[in-house]
């Protein structure tokens, strides 16, 4: 407990001849001393020395005493027992009647020769030559951009007086408060004390009486004449004349090929705010967004964004909010106003019009053969996702693939990147989903994906016609029977149809079915001429086929 006697003891004991200060309750931090000239609100009681009585009391009337310190506006000894107070502290203040209300009193309410004393509680200390202060609490490291007139802010904040009561709190609403800057719609305090905040940003305002809500205050929450503090947290800012901001993260070299409006998509992204807060990912889903460019299936500034881009590319998209979701905001997912950040990575993207896109690696120097519909090849593959993930390889089996063309085995653009291929040729082939799966996808395949096939073949057999088990490959003997009958016996059993077919193929002269078992064509063939089924072919069984076959340019046997 600190007292004070503010000037020299009278000589006479038991008379006070100053002010007697009782500092009983002084806060650990007082960044602010009253001084001549200050106005102060304050709460107090007001007793006699002599008896304990109140005479007065700020408390009673149910608002705090509003005054200006040192200049003749309070009685002397208030003028000097209030100099050097703290908001916060308490003091008991003794004052003796030739400093207070002499020998002459006020009437009924203080007596002639009265000593009084005062409890007092400073609540506020201002000057008019006060202006808006502000204190950096925390800043974030990098601080691309910071507010300025005109700007639309989104912000929260923690108000309270000088005295440390809150009057109000945007977190108590869960929700920031947003406003333009610079304009009028702030009081002047305010206005200039968010002014130069980055996002992320922390400050401590401090806002005199004539910067905030003066004399009328505002409500019950702020009393007239009150400094406010204000703790703010800078959550987003922009300016209606912004556009779409994109920063290339990351660009894939040798990209040959950039999106433009009409295609369609594949991306990953991760949706924050300003302040780093996320609010959406499609990592989080393990699956990309899909969608058309350009074509207003997105937000405006995602369509703009989603332009110019390569498979692969990484970049950093801000969309303010005009461009966005606007005022409105998305339910409780993203606030009203709210400006967007995307770190989107283009996984592939295609035109509905693209077709299956060929590039050779390395060809034979001799390629006298080439592989088309029908041909029986074995081939190598790797088929990936155009950002290099891996889907599945031949060489995760025992041998290579093996699949007949225009059999309908394999997707549609793999077939066309496996036509005219000699062996040993190797191709880069490029397949968009609708000559692969499609929007649905496959198993391990994600819907509207390209895929990337990595192809080499490794053998090819020349294939027949669709329907065909056996063609000719030179002149049709004439009389085919005759050639047929390899013992001149009249008729041709299956033993002696399998050497003769055996012996076509040996020298050249025809071609069977390839990938199908030898012996099992032979006799199917064997079967299609035996009319009777009687286990031989007769002369005139053969002709009834030859008349059949007429309109076919090449005769099956």
């Amino acid at each position: 407990q600190l007292v004070l006697l503010l000037q020299a003891a009278s000589c006479s004991p038991g008379l006070l001849v100053d002010v007697l200060v009782d500092r009983y309750d002084v806060p650990k931090v007082c960044p602010r001393e009253v001084r001549t000239e200050d106005f102060i609100r304050y709460h107090f009681n007001g007793t006699f020395h002599d008896d304990g009585k109140k005479f007065d009391s700020s408390y009673d009337r149910g608002k705090a005493f509003i005054s200006q310190v040192g200049l003749g506006r309070l009685i002397t000894g208030m003028d000097r027992g209030l100099q050097g107070m703290c908001v916060n502290e308490r003091r008991r203040i003794t004052v003796p009647p030739h400093l207070a209300y002499g020998s002459i009193g006020t009437g009924c309410v203080v007596p002639p020769d009265a000593t009084l004393v005062y409890d007092v509680l400073l609540l506020d200390v201002w000057n008019t030559e006060d202006k808006v202060q502000f204190r950096t609490i925390s800043k974030p490291a990098s601080c691309s951009r910071s507010t300025a007139a005109t700007d639309f802010i989104r912000y929260h904040y923690n108000g309270t007086l000088l005295s440390g009561e809150t009057f109000d709190s945007s977190y108590a609403r869960n929700s920031t408060y947003d406003t333009y800057l610079g304009q009028g719609d702030l009081i002047k305090g305010l206005d200039e004390g968010l002014l130069g905040m980055c996002v992320g940003e922390r400050r401590v305002i401090i806002i005199p009486p004539f910067l905030a809500y003066g004399e009328n205050g505002n409500g019950t929450k702020v009393p007239p004449q009150a400094t406010l503090v204000i703790q703010a947290l800078m959550v987003d800012v922009f300016n209606p004349k912004d556009d779409v901001v994109v920063a290339v993260k990351e660009a894939p070299e040798g990209c040959t090929r950039r999106t433009v409006a009409g295609d369609y998509i594949r991306y990953h992204y991760n949706g924050t705010f300003q302040d780093g807060t996320p609010f959406d990912s499609s990592y989080q889903r393990n699956s990309t967004y899909n969608t058309y460019v350009g074509m207003g299936y997105v937000i405006r500034g995602m369509d703009k964004a989603l332009q110019g881009l390569c498979a692969g590319e990484k970049r950093r998209v801000v969309i303010p909010p005009h461009l966005a979701y606007g005022e409105g905001g998305v339910g409780n997912l993203i606030p009203g106003s709210a400006v967007l950040v995307f770190d989107i990575h283009v996984i592939d993207f295609h035109n509905p019009k693209d077709p299956v896109e060929i590039r050779i690696t390395h060809k034979p120097r001799e390629c006298n053969t080439a592989s088309g519909a029908n041909d029986l090849i074995r081939y190598r593959y790797n088929c990936s996702l155009m950002d290099g993930t891996l889907l599945y390889s031949s060489d995760q089996y025992d041998s290579p693939s093996v699949t007949t063309l225009g059999a309908n085995k394999v997707i549609l653009g793999l077939e066309e990147g496996l036509k005219g291929m000699c062996v040993g040729e190797r191709r880069e082939v490029v397949i968009p989903p609708h000559w692969a799966h499609g929007e649905n996808g496959a198993a391990g395949v994600p819907g509207s994906a390209v895929l990337l096939f990595e192809l080499e073949l490794m053998e090819l057999q020349k294939g027949v016609p669709e329907g065909f088990m056996f063609v000719w490959l030179g002149d049709i003997p004439d009389p085919l029977f005759n050639a047929l009958d390899l013992n001149g016996d009249k008729e041709v059993p299956l033993g002696e149809f399998s050497e003769f077919i055996r012996l076509q193929v040996k020298e050249g002269k025809g071609r069977l079915q390839p990938g199908v078992d030898v012996d099992s064509v032979i006799k199917n063939m064997f079967d299609d001429q035996d009319r009777n089924k009687d286990g031989r072919i007769v002369e005139d069984e053969l002709k009834i086929k030859d008349e059949e076959a007429e309109q076919v340019r090449r005769d099956e046997l």
